[in-house]
């Protein structure tokens, strides 16, 4: 199977180089043939007999305005058991829910991202110290008081920071391209870049938040396009690489909107080993 899209996009990250090593060489998951979605490895599906190795967390809700077409990607087609559905009334009831309920590895789709935050806090619970490699156009780290648009979704990021479920030393930010001053100023002054190195040093397990909006738009439809993204095979490079240095303990993907292409999706996930 070919990667989705065709982009080639240079690598734009918060104003440094993405520094993925030599290891991003490493073979992606098998494919049963050219055109066909990826295959998955164990564990297996009881109901089926298929052989998965996460959990598919649906969250069918975007907090901020407009956002209904994420809310209802939620429903799109994976191939994988499903574990939870979380529908709250409330970004904070939402987190709670899902870090109590989250599967062993969980894949979690649809919604803004605001559904990482989590994810995030469930899987630092599970597994102690916790890296965040965070693909995005753009960074999630305002704030109530700094953010232009008042939309959550512009802030999972750094709340996940401010209440210690990840320490800026232990976050990549991926693709980024834009960002507020004040998520700039952020940045700056907490050494934050898109080293995966550094954020994946020391750590026990890391949390991949694919925002498709990270990509060049076109390659996978979604809700904010931004010009000037990652190629798809950039991206799957990147977590290739993250799943050979870290242990990948769950990926969102969100920012999609509904007519997005699952096989695209099931790509970056078997890319991330899940």
């Amino acid at each position: 199977m070919s990667p989705p899209g065709s982009s080639s996009a240079a690598c734009v990250g918060t104003g440094t180089t993405h520094r993925a090593g030599s290891r991003s060489s490493a073979s992606c998951p098998s494919t049963a043939g050219s055109g066909s979605a990826p295959r998955f490895s164990s564990p297996r599906s009881q109901s089926t007999g298929a052989a998965f190795a996460a959990g598919l967390v649906r969250v069918p809700r975007a907090w901020g305005t407009g956002g209904e077409t994420m809310a209802r990607a939620a429903a799109i087609p994976l191939r994988y058991p499903e574990a939870l559905v979380v529908a709250e009334d409330g970004v904070e009831a939402q987190a709670a829910v899902m870090a109590a309920g989250l599967p062993q590895r969980p894949v979690v789709i649809g919604g803004c991202c605001c559904a990482h935050l989590g994810a995030i806090r469930g899987l630092a619970a599970r597994h102690g110290r916790l890296a965040v490699v965070w693909l995005d156009a753009h960074g999630d780290l305002n704030t109530p008081e700094t953010s232009p648009s008042g939309n959550a979704w512009g802030m999972p990021l750094r709340l996940a920071l401010d209440e210690g479920s990840v320490a800026p030393a232990d976050v990549a930010l991926v693709g980024a391209r834009d960002l507020d001053p004040p998520e700039q100023a952020y940045v700056a002054e907490h050494g934050i870049d898109d080293d995966l190195e550094r954020a994946l040093a020391g750590t026990d397990a890391v949390y991949v938040a694919l925002d498709v909006d990270v990509l060049e738009p076109g390659t996978v439809s979604c809700f904010m396009p931004v010009p000037g993204g990652l190629g798809s095979s950039e991206v799957e490079s990147v977590l290739i690489d993250v799943a050979v240095r870290s242990r990948v303990a769950g990926l969102g993907l969100t920012g999609l909107a509904e007519d997005a292409e699952p096989a695209a999706l099931e790509w970056f996930a078997a890319a991330a080993g899940l």
